[in-house]
């Protein structure tokens, strides 16, 4: 990430619903998905003491020189699975803007997009298996299963069986090189269709960085940091993101009631959140024409409640599972 990339204008997506559904903004806040700061900087304009943001990729550390010129911002590399050990208790939010950053994106030699030729990596903080590693060395139903169960691609064995076909006469090493043979596995699309290879790469790009594990860590450590009063704020990008929050605030509320009312009554630990937002918060549409980012972007918010941290049913939370083919 270069310096450019640090200093350009970086909208936050849902910020103003966000700031409005927590305020009074005080105390202590946690930006688990610091990126080019965005969230950081608003919450201390809306009355933050202090925010620690926290990035599991180093070019964000490297980039964000304008953080040293601030005593009330705290930067540090990790994953925000570890948000509770890195920020302590009592913090007074959480926020979590998911998914990739638009500037990991933009640049062709991180490997996540299918639009520009770049190495095979994918990688958010930079370290263990790349998605080179995926698809040269895993075994074609590992693949399959990527791509059908993070990717809902529905010509995912396709897409495998053609992939180790490849690496057999040489490595897949570029995005490119990937793009281009999911292409030749689908039908060409139609005007204002997604790009062929979308689904697949979304799903390599999960299972190299365990986004799905993460949430759900990260929404648990969340719990355990907040202090009675703090809110947890969590800004998805698709779906089962989405229904992952939406479930976890719902069974930590314990608002999922009993399925079977002739059932006996269940035993339930004392809530640990209250649901601020009834429904999911999406743009209005002076965001949309401001940030086209936002299209896809819902707000979930809950506040902590002073019951003891515990630790949600994974079960239960839509979680996307990969088959144990062990």
């Amino acid at each position: 990430m270069g310096t450019a990339a640090a200093t350009s204008p970086h909208i936050p997506v849902l910020i103003g619903p966000l700031v409005a559904a927590c305020s009074p903004i005080g105390g202590t806040w946690i930006d688990g998905t610091f990126g080019a700061g965005g969230y950081t900087r608003e919450l201390i304009k809306a009355g933050a003491d202090q925010v620690i943001g926290i990035d599991r990729d180093p070019d964000v550390i490297k980039a964000a020189t304008w953080v040293a010129d601030d005593p009330s911002i705290m930067l540090i590399q990790d994953t925000f699975s570890n948000l509770d050990a890195v920020g302590g208790e009592g913090a007074q939010g959480v926020v979590l803007d998911l998914g990739v950053s638009s500037m990991q994106i933009d640049q062709a030699e991180r490997g996540f997009s299918f639009m520009k030729d770049g190495p095979l990596d994918m990688r958010m903080g930079q370290e263990g298996q790349s998605a080179a590693d995926i698809i040269n060395h895993a075994g074609e139903a590992d693949i399959a299963d990527i791509l059908f169960t993070y990717g809902e691609e529905r010509a995912s064995r396709r897409i495998a069986r053609k992939i180790v076909a490849q690496r057999e006469s040489a490595p897949i090493e570029t995005t490119l090189q990937l793009a281009k043979l999911i292409e030749g596995c689908l039908p060409r699309p139609k005007p204002g269709q997604s790009h062929p290879a979308t689904r697949s790469f979304q799903a390599i790009r999960i299972a190299v960085n365990d986004e799905y594990g993460q949430l759900v860590e990260g929404l648990e450590a969340a719990e355990r940091v907040l202090a009675p009063g703090g809110y947890l704020a969590v800004v998805t990008f698709h779906s089962v993101e989405d229904r992952m929050v939406k479930r976890f605030f719902q069974q930590r509320a314990g608002a999922t009631g009993n399925a079977n009312r002739y059932a006996p009554a269940l035993d339930t630990e004392t809530p640990a959140f209250e649901i601020v937002t009834k429904k999911a918060i999406g743009p209005d549409a002076d965001e949309l024409a401001a940030n086209t980012r936002a299209r896809s972007a819902k707000l979930r918010v809950a506040r902590r409640t002073e019951a003891p941290a515990g630790t949600a049913d994974r079960r239960k939370l839509g979680m996307p599972q990969l088959k144990d083919t062990r």
